[in-house]
């Protein structure tokens, strides 16, 4: 998949595991609050990416911390795909919260969670840098349905 990408000039991350992210070639790794903590995941990755999830300012504000290169808030809408693991949603003012928290630092903030195409303009402009989004990708025609984020985002 790492080969796959790098060829498609596209960036692979895995999720949770820094030591698959190593072995694997991938780009880096996005870890959770109970995965391995931030500088024990960059010591795996070295130079790759290193992205941390948060729920709350609080951990914004852990994160801004360490070596992360980006944050991720959320959940930002219900979402079903973390299951129950999830957490409570943080709203479009627990983006701008971490907005604000992070002020002029210059690391991303993604917003994850729920987020579907008619929201994401509303979430860009509550302070997030991007948003992942999941389940609105999951379509029969996800192509278009990517399509149409980039188009809308793009004019955000």
């Amino acid at each position: 998949m790492a080969v796959r990408c790098r060829e498609a000039g596209a960036t692979f991350l895995v999720n949770d595991r820094a030591d698959v992210a190593m072995l694997s070639g991938a780009h880096g790794v996005h870890i959770g609050q109970d995965d391995l903590p931030v500088e024990a995941a960059r010591r795996l990755v070295g130079e790759g990416v290193v992205g941390v999830s948060t729920h709350s300012q609080d951990q914004v504000v852990a994160a801004l911390q360490t070596t992360a290169d980006y944050l991720a808030i959320g959940p930002v809408f219900a979402t079903t795909s973390k299951g129950r693991d999830a957490g409570p949603v943080v709203g479009l003012s627990g983006v701008r919260g971490a907005a604000q928290t992070m002020g002029s630092e210059k690391r991303p903030l993604v917003a994850i969670g729920g987020i579907t195409l008619d929201q994401a303009p509303a979430v860009i402009r509550a302070g997030a840098s991007s948003v992942a989004v999941i389940s609105d990708l999951l379509a029969p025609d996800w192509r278009t349905r990517a399509i149409d984020y980039l188009r809308v985002l793009r004019a955000v």
